[in-house]
């Protein structure tokens, strides 16, 4: 089966979508689909108001509604809600395809902590946007049942995995800093809450990894922590594997595959009880979920590693891609004959 994948984040930028999306097509192509990527790579971009690593694309719409004429997909996947997003939405509902989309980021959440517009505003748009789509693919039965409280349909799961061949238990140790270490890997940005984890009275010391906005100002007022940028896979898996406690500030996050790298390796989570940790550890034992963070870090020093490896091989990136494959909406002949005169109408326009 050919498919298209439209999404708005893409490389450079490293985070759970981009992770998300190159996992699963490394697993669709190993079961013989093809998979064609639509990114901000092939167009002229901007960079996001206060997220300058985000590149938005400008006036995609003809080009996008081109490009997937030419590589006429067999299903269509929206993954997010950017200009690329909106482009292929027009354009399908316009050709009458049908398609499917992700919820991959608490996307009204942030949009409050960054320029205080209500939930409710960024929450009608997003039903707006995700109304048409056959399936809405959401990580966690948390945020599922979240998205129905804010009147979404058609809600289904679309789990995450962890590649248990990179991050392993590994004898390393490259944060040679006072133990124990308490960790956070991702995006430094206001909305992960990483100040939360700085400004805790811990024992030992603090890494952060990761860049992002947000980084100047937490390096400027927690000097006493240690800092790396974006590091690739396997270093990270040294990293996490160097850590005694992963800690993820983060309460909006829908997800959070870090939580999977760092139990993969190891290294136990500390959390709050919220979507995401709730989903991913739940009672297993591999990390603490508190309302006290600090609570949560002290507690989950306790934990043997050999736990929250275990807990992570639940985890696998072909049972997630199974459930992808599961949700797609292909085309029929019948579609496909409808959408190619469409689109051939449209280009003689």
């Amino acid at each position: 089966m050919k498919i298209m994948i439209v999404t708005d984040a893409w490389e450079p930028q490293v985070n759970g979508v981009v992770r998300t999306l190159k996992n699963t097509c490394r697993e669709l192509e190993a079961l013989g689909h093809q998979v064609q990527f639509l990114t901000p790579l092939s167009f002229r971009t901007v960079p996001c108001p206060t997220y300058p690593d985000i590149r938005l694309s400008l006036f995609p719409g003809r080009r996008v509604e081109k490009i997937i004429s030419e590589h006429a997909p067999d299903a269509l996947h929206i993954a997010t809600e950017g200009p690329l997003g909106m482009a292929a939405r027009a354009t399908a509902l316009r050709w009458g395809m049908p398609f499917t989309t992700a919820y991959h980021t608490r996307f009204p959440e942030y949009v409050k902590a960054r320029f205080a517009i209500p939930l409710a505003w960024t929450y009608a748009f997003l039903r707006w946007f995700h109304g048409p789509s056959q399936a809405i693919m959401a990580p966690t039965p948390a945020m599922i049942r979240d998205l129905q409280h804010w009147g979404f349909q058609r809600v289904v799961l679309w789990s995450r995995g962890v590649d248990l061949d990179i991050f392993q238990v590994k004898d390393v140790n490259c944060l040679n800093t006072t133990p124990p270490i308490f960790l956070y890997v991702g995006r430094v940005a206001v909305e992960k809450n990483v100040e939360a984890f700085l400004k805790l009275d811990l024992p030992g010391s603090k890494w952060v990894v990761g860049e992002g906005p947000a980084l100047a100002q937490l390096r400027q007022a927690h000097p006493e922590a240690s800092y790396l940028g974006v590091l690739d896979q396997h270093s990270l898996a040294d990293v996490y594997n160097s850590a005694h406690v992963f800690v993820f500030p983060s309460k909006t996050d829908t997800f959070g595959l870090v939580l999977l790298e760092s139990m993969a390796c190891g290294c136990p989570v500390a959390a709050y009880p919220v979507t995401g940790p709730l989903d991913v550890i739940g009672n297993s034992g591999a990390g603490a979920l508190h309302e006290d963070l600090r609570e949560a870090c002290l507690s989950a020093l306790k934990i043997p590693r050999e736990v929250a490896r275990d807990h992570a091989r639940k985890f696998s990136w072909a049972a997630a891609t199974q459930q992808f494959l599961h949700h797609l909406h292909p085309l029929n002949v019948s579609d496909k004959t409808a959408q190619d005169e469409t689109a051939l109408d449209s280009t003689a326009l």
